[in-house]
């Protein structure tokens, strides 16, 4: 609740926020509920994802077809994010009813392969989806709706903010819904699966609808994020915004930050997505105004490196702490206690 209060009130007494940083900020909230859309999957129910960024893609583009001035519905910004969430959700359960038996290796196959099938989809579709030109422009949310003499669109086209606080509060209602979750029924199962596949059947624990949940959970919130990314930057970008490359960076944030933990999450996020839209940039800008890089030479950009930095990140983590920053109690524990009989 404390960072939440000062996340809210951050905008009010820096200025910053009100311009480009306030849209970078937008941008890491935006990929702290696609991460825990992630954490669903790998993190409660063991279950390995590498195409989450393909749910982010399909949220994106449902709520641009829904919305944007080249297509009759142009319904408004909340009742296509509920049917974008809809969609994503539905699509989630299409892909884990077929690859219920499958773990590991296989299923992280089936996913990548899905997430590529999506990307190449979206590019080859230009007559609805804009090929690589994406669809633009996807009107602000409020759009030609007036609030206390507030045209809501309007401000949300010129004032950052208004994104930022959307994108927040978005955040903060993942994070209460995942809470519950960790503290429910369902949750409790998502992770008895996770543990003991036939052990958890044994107990009367159907781990088909398990799955399915975990899938469906995934992917809606995925789509969420994507509809936020989309609206946030009046276009859904080409498709290779939601490639194979994006899902792994989200997957090194889960894992950096500690498997199955919220906290964890969000901090992974903040460091890898800090480190590509922030550092790396103020770094070369720095490189370049010192002139320690005349010729513009690849190998010493730090954007260039991002990828291999990142890889290095996690190896120094599943080397020195492979629970994560801010491991869940459950898994810590295990860790330690195999460890300990080894």
């Amino acid at each position: 609740m404390v960072t939440l209060a000062v996340l809210a009130i951050a905008p009010l007494v820096i200025p910053a926020l009100g311009g480009a940083l306030g849209g970078q900020v937008t941008n890491l909230f935006i990929y702290c509920i696609l991460a825990l859309a992630l954490n669903v999957m790998v993190g409660y129910t063991g279950l390995v994802h590498l195409g989450i960024a393909s749910f982010f893609g399909i949220g994106a583009y449902c709520l641009a077809i829904l919305t944007v001035p080249m297509y009759p519905f142009q319904i408004g910004f909340l009742a296509a994010t509920v049917i974008a969430v809809l969609v994503t959700a539905g699509t989630g359960l299409a892909l884990g009813a077929p690859t219920l038996r499958l773990r590991g290796d296989y299923l992280a196959i089936v996913t990548l392969g899905f997430g590529e099938v999506v990307k190449v989809t979206l590019r080859n579709l230009e007559q609805i989806t804009g090929g690589m030109k994406g669809l633009n422009p996807v009107p602000p949310p409020g759009a030609g709706v007036t609030l206390a003499g507030i045209d809501l669109g309007k401000e949300f086209a010129i004032d950052p903010r208004w994104f930022y606080y959307l994108a927040l509060l978005s955040l903060a209602g993942v994070v209460l819904a995942m809470r519950r979750l960790e503290n429910s029924r369902l949750g409790r199962a998502l992770v008895a699966v996770r543990e003991d596949e036939l052990a958890a059947q044994a107990m009367g624990i159907s781990a088909t609808k398990v799955k399915l949940s975990a899938f469906a959970m995934s992917s809606a919130v995925a789509g969420l994020a994507g509809c936020l990314y989309a609206a946030s930057l009046s276009t859904t970008a080409d498709p290779n915004a939601y490639d194979f490359n994006r899902s792994i960076m989200v997957l090194c944030a889960v894992i950096l930050g500690g498997l199955g933990s919220i906290p964890g999450t969000l901090l992974g996020v903040a460091i890898l997505v800090g480190f590509d839209t922030v550092l790396a940039p103020w770094a070369d800008s720095w490189i370049q105004q010192m002139n320690i890089n005349p010729k513009g030479l690849s190998y010493l950009s730090f954007s260039g490196w991002r990828l291999a930095i990142f890889g290095v990140a996690l190896v120094l983590v599943m080397r020195y702490r492979p629970e994560g920053l801010i491991p869940s109690r459950r898994l810590s524990a295990e860790l330690h206690k195999g460890g300990a009989e080894s």
